[in-house]
């Protein structure tokens, strides 16, 4: 134990000379350095690998972008369509859709063609005005879906055209219509589950699948990330490359550079696990809609009054007697998909403060990491405080009883802190560059220079400093 507690001194003792020493009461000085990066255009140690606007691709990255935006719109209508419970009020579908009813008689017809459907069976006391309403919504939701199609494909179309797909990104395109279009069939077969006759005999109200409805927001949201990256990586051409970024890290020593890298991937791993809890709070939140089941459990931190974690969580058996398997309790079970919602919010919250702290004492070093560019800073920041602010509203949104205007900015809220974290992750992409790897490999400490010399990296300012040597280990007889 002596043994181990000297080589973690020592150990320590390094770190602190290649990197400068923390102070733990100087966390608060590195939050406050990183959030003055983020937020200002001042100058630091370097600019970082920025999104670079004025290029010759800006024109095909902002249209990925605007498309993007256009896929937020979608997931927002298509929360006020379920709402709304509008999303059953058309019962057919076509890929290239058509005109709405217009005259009155085309309406009662539409009207009528409803009324045979299990939905009609629960409101029967409907009216044309009222079906109208819910029509619009789900009509409006569907040529949205188009329209975005069309925004997507014809400028895609175009720029092919003009040679303007910068090299390499032909096949980012053909997987992003691919999953633009794919998105149709995936609404229709999710609204299908609610149009059967199997559900006739349904004692609440009837709804579409619930992993249907998570399989089609997964895939919006899924479809949103891959456009936004994909923008983001073109906008980032001009920059990221071996020569700026040996630019900026050229001068650091070996050593120091390297214990650096460590400590960026390992922020980046926490932005991964950030995005990845993000995902997994999204499709947790679609099992809930599906199931209604943000009007139960209204309280908190407790489910109940009584339990911390309520009693049909782990129900075996529900109200009929029939057995409760794990796959129904975690995708059609009101308590279940509560819980696991509640949980995965929770620690994706934590997550995002945690992963802020660890960069905070990256930042409370004398010695700054040299990867916390402005990017990288600005992303942080963003990211602990959507993933802090989503979880604080979904608390409220329960406690509301999941009105429709909090229910709605509760799912915009989980597209702010997905887009955060990318932003993050996609800020240090540059750590598993070539050109780092280089610059930390033995071989750079010595490279030839003009002449025949030899030019050696500063490796030895690092070394220069006082150093404990380690202990020899004696082995007694």
């Amino acid at each position: 134990m002596t043994l181990l507690a000297t080589a973690l001194r020592n150990s320590s003792r390094i770190e602190a000379a290649l990197i400068g020493r923390k102070d733990p009461k100087s966390l608060l000085n590195g939050l406050g350095w990183i959030i003055s990066s983020g937020s200002t255009r001042a100058k630091f140690a370097n600019g970082g690998i920025p999104l670079v606007w004025n290029q010759s691709h800006t024109r095909v990255a902002k249209w990925i972008i605007g498309t993007s935006g256009l896929i937020v719109g979608m997931i927002h209508i298509g929360g006020l369509t379920r709402l709304t419970m509008s999303g059953l009020s058309m019962t057919s579908w076509s890929p290239l859709g058509g005109l709405p009813p217009i005259t009155r008689d085309e309406w009662n017809r539409e009207f009528e063609r409803y009324k045979a459907f299990p939905e009609f069976k629960q409101r029967k006391s409907m009216t044309l005005v009222e079906f109208q309403y819910i029509y619009a919504w789900e009509y409006g939701h569907r040529m949205l879906g188009r329209a975005v199609g069309v925004a997507f494909m014809v400028p895609w179309m175009y720029f092919t055209a003009r040679g303007r797909i910068p090299k390499g990104f032909q096949k980012h395109m053909a997987m992003l219509g691919f999953m633009g279009g794919s998105q149709g069939v995936i609404g229709w077969w999710m609204v299908k589950s609610g149009l059967g006759n199997d559900r006739r005999d349904d004692q609440r109200q009837i709804r579409v699948k619930p992993v249907r409805l998570a399989t089609h927001l997964g895939m919006a949201f899924a479809t949103y990330g891959a456009l936004l990256y994909t923008g983001w990586d073109i906008l980032r051409l001009p920059s990221y490359n071996s020569e700026t970024i040996t630019k900026i890290f050229a001068n650091i020593p070996r050593e120091r550079l390297s214990l650096m890298l460590q400590q960026a991937r390992r922020l980046r791993g926490g932005a991964f696990a950030v995005t990845g809890l993000t995902a997994a709070t999204i499709i947790s939140g679609a099992l809930v809609a599906g199931n209604d089941a943000g009007r139960a459990y209204n309280v908190w931190p407790k489910m109940t009054d009584d339990y911390w974690i309520a009693p049909e969580v782990w129900s075996s058996e529900d109200d009929d007697g029939r057995h409760n398997t794990a796959w129904y309790l975690s995708t059609e079970n009101t308590a279940t998909t509560q819980f696991n919602h509640r949980m995965l919010g929770h620690a994706t919250g934590a997550a995002a403060v945690g992963v802020m702290a660890f960069a905070s004492s990256l930042a409370a070093s004398s010695v700054k990491n040299a990867f916390l560019t402005p990017q990288v800073n600005r992303g942080l920041m963003l990211m602990s405080v959507t993933a802090f602010g989503q979880m604080t509203l979904g608390i409220v949104t329960l406690l509301n009883y999941a009105p429709v205007s909090l229910a709605a900015l509760h799912q915009l809220g989980s597209v702010a802190v997905l887009t955060s974290s990318l932003y993050v992750v996609h800020s240090l992409k540059f750590v598993k560059h070539p050109a780092l790897l280089k610059l930390i490999s033995p071989k750079a400490a010595a490279t030839p220079i003009a002449g025949g010399a030899l030019k050696r990296t500063p490796v030895v300012a690092a070394r220069s400093m006082p150093i404990t040597p380690p202990p020899k280990i004696i082995f007694k007889k």
